[in-house]
Order: structure tokens, then C-alpha cells, then sequence
């Protein structure tokens, strides 16, 4: 169980304060534009006019007391850069100004650098080429220096909010048993990173919030939080409730119930979440005369995910929030709903935002390459309405298997005019010659001491002529070392005049258009309906996933009359439509 102290501390609470580098890190490395990102960062929330209660957070300093050297300094693990930066720019401010007005630094001393004390305190040019840390010392002082020099009537109130509007998230680590070095090497190994979720899970579980050391309530927390953190590692429920457009990544899932708590957005700074925690526990401190009510902090917590589990354990629910998160509805907007509104009325309100969502699409006027976002929007809604009508065969849409496959959408007849690049005429011709032989695997691999490319060779002689002198031109181009534009346009002129559907009018509409993953879809993009049509049942047999919808379409499934698998036609892009057309009208609004 954690021992370890995390409070907020300004620069101004450190000041006074004795630190030691031991040996096993490096030396001060910071270059000219780390330190420069520093000074812009704090002065552009100087800019910002903050509110005396309003602080920069600067990344977690990681300390440790020290019982074995004079004075008893704190140890820094971690944040050194960070702390002699700081150090640097309040000597610089310092040496501006007259003995008697100088203000107090905190000191710092490098187990490496026996003289590092007093060189920080007097920095100068010629002591700089004594060794390598003391050259990156004086060199991020002259930065500093040219930094503030357009900015001189500007330095008091700079300096006013590094100290008290600046603070460093101070991670106190028990020196009892503590392996200093081990702690220093994981943290840099990226191992235990300080995210915004290991320190909200220290500021819940250090040992001052319980009454006695091992309080069950402290236990019970942790075990908690544990499920909790489980949950959010099965992939149905995360990506129910987390978008694929979300453009915040996360190591830790947790982290993103607590961004949602406090509404995180993706310009807030990197601990804006840990500060709001900090400042609820203090609230809480203050509410309760003096006491921590952890208890209450912790429910908080519990009710924001158990609605979010409330929502995935509904399959009514489930669909309509999945797509509406999706396409960018607040989660907290849902929740607020949620929370006021019964079920009946919860669930009647996100039917009424889907349509909000469709308010001025006409399936008619929707066009590949203009209306890309609309149509990918439709067809998912599409999807997910379908199984939500399947009332009796209890399906779920696996938004985790969408979102983090490469499904989009692509035509369902291929456009004639498109070209294929060269590079990828081979994969075309072998698609055509594993659909014409119904064998798959044009190569070397031995069956039955026969290779899989003489058993094609032996079924194209058993082909009706134009199909076998088709294979045989599709051959000529798989054995070729570079397929010529010749070889390749008379093969794809001839398919082509063999497939194409010329009653096909609109290419581009939404009636032959379907959500395909790129596998399917191949790079070449110009796979004819045939070709699609058996890689969407291979998938199938297999238990890859195909939207259901995808998979109707290629099956024919909403095409009223049809004696024709080979190609899309106009007709079965008509009663697709239609299809379409029924299964949405309920959330497509705008009139004809």
C-alpha cells in the first residue's frame, strides 16, 4: 500500500528548501529551446491574466528525505532539469539587483560537482568550460538573459507568477526500504510514468486520509479502483464509450473517467485533472471543519463509471450513445440527461439527438468525395439501427472491432475509369485468377505433390473459352517480372466488357457505396463486386468481423429480385436504397 505524500507546492513554498542530485543521474542537460518553452509557457499564462487561485502546473518533482548528509537536504529523484532551470531564473533576477534586495533561492548541490553550490550561485562565463554541466548552467543563463531583454518592465510580474502562480506537483516518496535508484531508473524508463492517473491514485490511497494504517476503507478503495481499471480493459466497453476521433491518447484508461469528471479538454495542461482533484480534496478539507471525507471523493467516482456501465449493460442504450459519442455528443451533456430524466425520457431525448444528427441529409444527395463525413454517418447509423430492430437475436454492433479496424467507405461497384497502379496489377490478376479457378494461392506450396500454381493451371483448361483466355492472359501477368501497360490494358479492357453492368448510372451515390475495411477493399481499390463479394464471405466463415450491413449487401439480401451475383446493378442499388430509406426513417427528418 502507498506511503507516499503528493501535495501541490508553489515555487514560492520551496524557496528555503536544501536539495541534493546524487550521482547516479546525469547533469543539468537542458538546451536553449527547453529552456525557452519554459519562459513562453509561464509567460503566456501571465497573458492570460489569472486568477490569484488559478496556477501553472509544472511536471511532479519526486524527493525523498536524506538522514545520512550534512543538513539533511531532500534528495530529487526526480525534476532536477525542471528545479535548476527555475533555480537559474531566480538567480538571474537576482543578480539585478543590490545585495540587500536579493531574494532567497533554494539551494541545490550535485553529488558530481563538488563546487556545484557556490558556481549556481555566482554563475559565470569564465568557470563555464570547467565541466560539462557547468556549460549547460551558464548557457541556459545567457538564454534566460536574452529572453527577458525586450521584457525588462515586465520582470516583477513575471516573477510574481512564477512564485505564486506557478507550482510543482510534489511527490514525496517513504524513505523507508526505498530504493532510490530503482525509483529513478523506472520513472526514466517510462515504466511508472507520472500521469494524471498515478497521482490521483496516490492522492486517494496515501495513508493521511485513513485513521489507522491499514484502514479497510483504504483497502476497499484500492480494490475498487483495481475493477474499475479491469473494466475499462475489455475493448467492447472502451470503445463504447471512448470515440475514435478522441484526439487525447491514453496509457492508463482510468485517466479518461477522471478527464471526463472535470471536462478535460485537449488544450488544457498535462495535469489539469490532478488539480482538480487537489482542489475538491481541499474543498472537502474545508467543508468538513478540518476533515478529509474520502468516503464522499471516492463515491464521486463510483457514480461516474457506474452510469457509464448502466448505459453499456442496456443494448438500447448501448447503440444510441455508442453512435452518438462517435459523432462527437459530450458525454457530460449525456450524463446531465441521464441523471434528471427517467429511462423512458433518457432514451426518447438521444433518439431525438440522432436525428438532430441527420437533421439535413437527403440520402438521394449524398455523393462520394462531397459528403464523405454524412455518408460514413449514415451507413454506420445504418448498421447499428439494423441490429437494434433484431430485437429477438440479442446482437450487439462491436464498436471496439469499427474502431480500431480500418472500416470506411468505399464503392460497392467499382468505378470503370479508375486506373490501378502498377505496382498493384499483380494482386488484381490474382484475385481473378482465385475467383475464376475457385482455388486460392497462386504459388510454390506443395499439395498432394502438385504446387497450387499446376492445379490452377490444370482447372483454367477445364474454363468455357472466354473465361480460360482470360486466366491465361491473368497468368501471363503474375509470371511476369514487370507487367507492361499493353499486357495490362488488354486483360483489364477484357474483363471489364465482361462485368460491367451498363444500366449502372450513378456511381458515386450513396446506393453503391458500403462500409469496407482496407483489406477488402485492397489498395488498388478498383476490385470488381465478384471479387469483393467473395473476400466478404470468406471473412464471414472465418468470424471476421463484416457490419451486417456490408455483409447483406454483397449477399444481395436487400435486392427484391435477382439472378445475378456477379455484378451491382442499378436495380439492386434501387431496392438498397429503399432498404435504406425504411430502416432510417425514423431519424431522417428533412422532406424531399
Amino acid at each position: 500500500m502507498s506511503e507516499n505524500k503528493l501535495v501541490l507546492k508553489s515555487i514560492n513554498d520551496l524557496l528555503g528548501s536544501k536539495f541534493y542530485i546524487p550521482s547516479y543521474q546525469r547533469g543539468y542537460r537542458w538546451k536553449n529551446q527547453q529552456v525557452k518553452a519554459l519562459l513562453n509557457d509561464i509567460w503566456d499564462f501571465r497573458n492570460s491574466n489569472p486568477k490569484t487561485d488559478e496556477f501553472y502546473c509544472l511536471q511532479p518533482v519526486v524527493v525523498t528525505k536524506t538522514e545520512n548528509i550534512d543538513g539533511n537536504p531532500w534528495e530529487l529523484i526526480d525534476g532536477q532539469q525542471r528545479l535548476t532551470t527555475i533555480y537559474i531564473i531566480l538567480s538571474y533576477f537576482n543578480k539585478r539587483l543590490a545585495e540587500d534586495s536579493k531574494g532567497p533561492i533554494f539551494s541545490l548541490e550535485y553529488a558530481t560537482r563538488e563546487n556545484s553550490k557556490s558556481f549556481l550561485l555566482d554563475i559565470k562565463k569564465e568557470d563555464k568550460d570547467e565541466n560539462i554541466d557547468y556549460y549547460f548552467i551558464y548557457e541556459a543563463f545567457e538564454t534566460i538573459k536574452t529572453w527577458f531583454s525586450d521584457k525588462i518592465n515586465f520582470i516583477g510580474n513575471f516573477e510574481s507568477v512564477l512564485l505564486n502562480n506557478t507550482k510543482v506537483i510534489w511527490y514525496e516518496v517513504d524513505d523507508e526500504s526505498t530504493n532510490t535508484i530503482d525509483i529513478f531508473t523506472r520513472i526514466n524508463d517510462g515504466k511508472i510514468p507520472l500521469t494524471n492517473a498515478e497521482l490521483v491514485k496516490a492522492l486517494f490511497l496515501q495513508k493521511d486520509n485513513f485513521e489507522t494504517k491499514h484502514d479497510l476503507k483504504q483497502l476497499q478503495i484500492a480494490s475498487e479502483w483495481d475493477q474499475i481499471e479491469k473494466k475499462l480493459q475489455n475493448n467492447s466497453f472502451w470503445y463504447f464509450i471512448y470515440s475514435s476521433k478522441n484526439e487525447i491518447k491514453y496509457e492508463n484508461r482510468i485517466e479518461y473517467i477522471f478527464d471526463l469528471m472535470y471536462d478535460k479538454k485537449k488544450d488544457n495542461e498535462d495535469y489539469f485533472t490532478f488539480n482538480k482533484f487537489q482542489n475538491s480534496f481541499k474543498e472537502s478539507i474545508t467543508n468538513n471543519k478540518g476533515k478529509l471525507n474520502i468516503d464522499s471523493l471516492w463515491l464521486n467516482v463510483k457514480k461516474y463509471f457506474l452510469t457509464l456501465e448502466e448505459w453499456y449493460n442496456n443494448r438500447d442504450l448501448y447503440h444510441l450513445i455508442g453512435f452518438l459519442i462517435e459523432y462527437n455528443t459530450d458525454i457530460n451533456t449525456l450524463k446531465k440527461a441521464s441523471d434528471t430524466q427517467t429511462k423512458l425520457l433518457f432514451k426518447k431525448h438521444l433518439k431525438d439527438l440522432v436525428k438532430l444528427k441527420l437533421a439535413n441529409i437527403q440520402l438521394e444527395e449524398l455523393d462520394y468525395g462531397s459528403s464523405n463525413k454524412e455518408i460514413k454517418m449514415v451507413l454506420l447509423l445504418f448498421n447499428i439501427q439494423t441490429i437494434i430492430s433484431t430485437v429477438e437475436a440479442d446482437m450487439r454492433f462491436p464498436f471496439d472491432k469499427y474502431k480500431s479496424q480500418n472500416w470506411d467507405i468505399e464503392h460497392i461497384n467499382s468505378q470503370a475509369d479508375r486506373t490501378i497502379n502498377p505496382v498493384d496489377r499483380k494482386s488484381w490478376a490474382l484475385d481473378l485468377v482465385e475467383f475464376y479457378t475457385g482455388i486460392n494461392g497462386y504459388s510454390d506450396t506443395l499439395v498432394n505433390t502438385l504446387t497450387l500454381k499446376e492445379i490452377q493451371l490444370e482447372k483454367i483448361e477445364t474454363l468455357l473459352t472466354d473465361t480460360k483466355d482470360i486466366c491465361k492472359k491473368l497468368i501471363k501477368i503474375l509470371d511476369a517480372d514487370k507487367v507492361s501497360d499493353e499486357l495490362f490494358q488488354s486483360v483489364y479492357d477484357h474483363i471489364i466488357n465482361l462485368h460491367s453492368v451498363k444500366d449502372f448510372v450513378d456511381n458515386d451515390n450513396i446506393s453503391n457505396l458500403a462500409l469496407l475495411d482496407e483489406e477488402t477493399n485492397r489498395g488498388y481499390g478498383n476490385a470488381m463486386f465478384f471479387i469483393k463479394r467473395k473476400k466478404i464471405i470468406e471473412n464471414d466463415k472465418q468470424g471476421i468481423f463484416v457490419p451486417i450491413c456490408t455483409k447483406n449487401v454483397f449477399l444481395k439480401y436487400y435486392t427484391k429480385h435477382s439472378d445475378n451475383n456477379l455484378n451491382w446493378t442499378q436495380n439492386d442499388a434501387n431496392d438498397y436504397l429503399e432498404t435504406m430509406k425504411e430502416v432510417l426513417k425514423n431519424y431522417l427528418t428533412k422532406k424531399v
